[in-house]
């Protein structure tokens, strides 16, 4: 039987297209959020009295949460329908999204940002499982170009949005659209989505791994929460504790993981697949990558708006010119130079990145608190060209040697773990940038050179990382095989090659929908109206 949905009519051509702009709304508004919150961070910290802390934790609780939920996320949908748990999901995010931004306290918002992150794990991931089950493979290089178009304007969009929602202080509620603006969007897209979305599930779905979900939730936070509150706490002994406790939850979770794939084959994290020497290389690439990201744009914020003393608005689009090159280097990438070059295209993109945080590094020493955002360009349009060479073309060079019928838990996993190190990195700021401030001794007016000096100590490490990501990057393979000539035009590499090189966090369905591999996996989804 064939896996590919037969030609459409008209009005199910229509349907469909329809779906495709609501998913991707959704997909929208998830990256959206991420990036919307750090512009406004300094309104955030003065309306609630926030302390760095709890800043951290808004960012970080989001990141942690969302990765945490995200393998789960998308065995639901195999389990009870994509359609079902992406309208829960997105009813979820647009509650979420109101008590965020109706947030009394911190403490209230970094409950409501935790909660937040839970339904985006859910939402998210149906997203690309649901573009799998309705079109055709040939049409899904068109689609998953147009979803890297919304990635990019997603980064794009975000901090101006966030500046100027921050800067116009509607109504006099300063920060909280950033949040509120979510309510509109969320419920066009839950009404529009109960009509066109067409629902469609794995005809035999695994098991969901229960005690797998608690292991690697309660791991992540035994690990990230003493980094996020150990140096406003004076790191005491249970910090410590907590932390070397995550190792061993984190060796029970693999042996549980082992014992559950001999029991029924339906563990949370499929492990043979780090028996893989490109896949483990290209996990710790993604893992480390997302530190590196999680740790650079928090402080970048942190500097212009605290140390520099910029508006929202000012800061946001000063981060323009960064976006538009990650985008045009992502482009360029995956289409060209990949093909021509492999890995070394994302090794190129290290150096690169690497390269501009030198720069940037150079012009914050000398010019101090007179730097200004266009003698910003030069570093952040560098670094922008590195990061799009990386990010794009980063999941093909990972699932190159994976087997067929483990693309989909392969995709998910990477997509966690660069989560889990965006959420790891938000928690070091605690370490690398705010651990060179003594604020105890600090007099007001020395903030913004204490502030600058921390940002260069933070790229100093980001530096560091990036070289380690160069050279784990040798273990990748040289060129991906979709890539290699006369390879075959496998439907699962473009499926789940292509998802997750555009975000499809856990959206196992769209190379083995049933789970199991093999046989099974040709079956054809399980299409409902």
């Amino acid at each position: 039987m064939s896996s590919q949905p037969a030609a459409p009519d008209a009005a199910s051509d229509r349907r469909r297209w329809i779906a495709l702009a609501i998913v991707m709304t959704a997909a929208f508004m998830d990256l959206v959020d991420v990036t919307i919150v750090n512009i406004a961070i300094p309104s955030i910290e003065r309306g609630l009295g926030a302390s760095f802390g709890a800043i951290q934790w808004i960012t970080a609780g989001y990141a942690l949460a969302f990765a945490a939920g995200l393998i789960t996320g998308g065995r639901l949908g195999d389990i009870y329908g994509r359609k079902r748990i992406f309208l829960i999901g997105i009813t979820g995010f647009t509650l979420a999204s109101a008590l965020c931004g109706f947030a009394v306290s911190a403490e209230m918002l970094v409950a409501s940002r935790l909660l937040q992150g839970m339904t985006a794990a859910l939402m998210v991931p149906q997203v690309l499982a649901i573009v799998h089950a309705t079109f055709p493979a040939h049409e899904r290089g068109k689609v998953f170009g147009l979803f890297g178009a919304i990635v990019g304007l997603g980064a794009v969009s975000g901090p101006l949005f966030g500046a100027l929602l921050t800067q116009w202080n509607l109504f006099g509620l300063e920060w909280r659209p950033i949040f509120l603006i979510n309510l509109p969007v969320g419920i066009a897209g839950l009404i529009l989505g109960r009509r066109f979305i067409t629902e469609s599930r794995a005809p035999k779905a695994l098991r969901l791994d229960l005690v797998g979900v608690a292991l690697v939730t309660v791991a992540l936070l035994m690990l990230v929460y003493p980094l996020t509150r150990g140096r406003e706490l004076g790191w005491p002994l249970w910090g410590h504790l907590c932390m070397a406790g995550s190792v061993l939850v984190f060796t029970a979770l693999l042996a549980f993981e082992r014992y559950k794939a001999r029991k029924d084959g339906s563990p949370l994290i499929e492990l043979s697949l780090f028996r893989v020497k490109s896949f483990a290389a290209g996990i710790a690439v993604q893992l480390v990558f997302g530190v590196v990201c999680g740790i650079f744009f928090l402080v970048w914020t942190l500097y212009m708006q605290i140390g520099l003393g910029w508006s929202p608005l000012r800061a946001g689009s000063t981060g323009v010119p960064f976006s538009l090159a990650v985008s045009l280097a992502a482009g360029l990438s995956v289409q060209k130079l990949v093909p021509r070059f492999g890995r070394k295209v994302l090794q190129a993109g290290a150096l690169t990145m690497a390269a501009g945080m030198l720069i940037y590094i150079w012009e914050a020493d000398r010019y101090g608190m007179g730097i200004t955002s266009w003698q910003m360009v030069a570093p952040l349009v560098v670094m922008g060209l590195g990061m799009g060479l990386i990010v794009a073309p980063l999941t093909d060079a990972v699932l190159s040697d994976v087997p067929r019928g483990h693309a989909g838990s392969a995709s998910g996993l990477i997509s966690t773990t660069q989560q889990m190190g965006n959420a790891l990195g938000l928690a070091l700021v605690s370490v690398v940038f705010f651990g060179s401030i003594d604020e105890s001794e600090m007099a007001p007016g020395a903030v913004g050179k204490a502030f600058g000096e921390a940002f260069q100590q933070s790229l100093w490490w980001v530096v560091a990382v990036l070289a380690l990501i160069f050279v784990v990057m040798f273990a990748l393979p040289a060129r991906p095989k979709q890539h290699l000539e006369g390879a075959p035009d496998d439907e699962g590499a473009d499926g789940d090659g292509g998802a997750a090189g555009v975000g499809a966090q856990g959206a196992e369905a769209l190379a083995d929908p049933d789970g199991q591999g093999g046989a099974d996996s040709k079956k054809e989804p399980v299409l409902t109206r």
